[in-house]
């Protein structure tokens, strides 16, 4: 994936096109992202034009939270994210819409697909702005199901990093150890090229990937269109029943505990302006404050335990294939929709493609994810590919 100062450009047309309608970007400097492109350094993405959410800072540019508390703050330096992307020559076209602080209050993004619909959150902005054609990448991030979703909603491709992987310097975090970066791209073939420009990470080629299916229904009300849609996929690769290997119910509950208490105080200062905060953002911060340090200590030890099961399980299989989330994207702008199939996977810090390329009967996009084993990264893009190509080939 290169790009030329033609691309930024074309970026900035479509964006001026799109924005009316989708209104996924709250700050853009063209003559910036002109100037740049113009002296973009050499290497695989040179000239690429990307997007970065609202939590993750760029030299000069505002990073708001999607917050009026943050309204005007400057960042004096690029996240380690957008530092990378720029070495391998990618230009920031410009800061993407967040729900408040990265949690479950919406912002103004519309879903390309149905403007009607919500495009998912947090990493709304990044989402629409890939599926409206403006850029080919955006930058995201993960603490509940805050790439997955959109990107399945939005019927982009989508990586979240394991936690840890990838630095989170220069992004303003939510719990310290559920926070991962993330990728948003047209395609799961432009994720890999990326996360190679980032970390070097190689895509393995894959002939049969050993992948269990995972329907998700014990969490969750999977629509009948999007279970259709697993079944068909799962066919098309041969997978296993995953069965009940893995306590999903608990982990769910487990990354709520998790997330609340850190939340309440990675987000001290802001609790104390409780009347410029969302009531969403209220409850967390309330519900992690009352939540005893024992009771998340055992959280803790819960995690632990699960994630070295599920490493066990994943020295024998490649890839868990489960549903990205229960359905399309909800009608109505006032909610984002549920996490509650991302949950599991991000306490234990995986990292997760979610491959598009489904559809319900309205034509709205529904996501397939890959969970994978974090030291095996390469084998996961390899075998979403693969996936990919599959739908594909099988599309209905």
């Amino acid at each position: 994936m290169r790009g030329t100062e033609a691309a930024v450009e074309e970026a900035l047309r479509r964006l001026e096109k799109t924005e009316p309608q989708i209104r996924a970007w709250v700050h853009v400097d063209a003559d910036a992202a002109r100037a740049e492109a113009g002296r973009a350094a050499e290497g695989p993405l040179q000239g690429v034009p990307f997007g970065v959410k609202d939590i993750i800072d760029v030299t000069g540019l505002p990073t708001e939270c999607g917050s009026p508390l943050r309204r005007g703050r400057i960042a004096a330096a690029d996240a380690w994210l957008v530092e990378r992307l720029r070495g391998a020559g990618a230009v920031p076209l410009g800061k993407t819409v967040t729900t408040e602080f990265a949690y479950f209050q919406p912002g103004p993004t519309r879903n390309p697909h149905n403007v009607h619909h919500t495009p998912g959150g947090s990493s709304s902005g990044s989402a629409a702005a890939v599926a409206a054609g403006v850029v080919p990448l955006a930058l995201g991030s993960q603490t509940a199901g805050s790439l997955t979703r959109p990107a399945s909603f939005c019927g982009v491709a989508g990586y979240v990093a394991p936690v840890g992987a990838w630095p989170t310097t220069g992004f303003t975090g939510l719990s310290e150890t559920l926070d991962a970066p993330g990728l948003l791209a047209a395609q799961v073939r432009d994720l890999a090229s990326a996360v190679e420009a980032v970390d070097g990470t190689q895509t393995e080629e894959v002939g049969s990937p050993r992948v269990l299916l995972w329907p998700g229904t014990e969490l969750a009300d999977v629509e009948p269109k999007m279970l259709e849609a697993l079944r068909r996929t799962g066919q098309a690769l041969a997978a296993g029943e995953l069965g009940d290997q893995v306590r999903t119910p608990l982990l769910a509950d487990t990354h709520a505990t998790v997330m609340a208490y850190e939340a309440a105080r990675a987000l001290a200062p802001e609790a104390e302006h409780p009347e410029s905060l969302s009531g969403h953002l209220n409850q967390l911060i309330q519900r992690g404050r009352h939540t005893p340090t024992d009771e998340y200590e055992a959280a803790l030890a819960v995690r632990r335990a699960a994630r070295a099961e599920i490493l066990h399980l994943l020295d024998d299989v490649d890839a868990l294939l489960g549903p990205a989330a229960p359905g399309p994207a909800p009608h109505g702008l006032d909610a984002t929709g549920t996490p509650i199939l991302s949950r599991p996977w991000q306490l234990l810090g995986l990292p997760v493609v979610t491959v598009p390329g489904h559809r319900d009967l309205c034509g709205m996009p529904l996501g397939v994810q890959l969970i994978g084993h974090p030291d095996r990264v390469g084998r996961l893009l390899g075998i979403a590919q693969h996936t990919e190509r599959a739908i594909k080939r099988n599309a209905g």
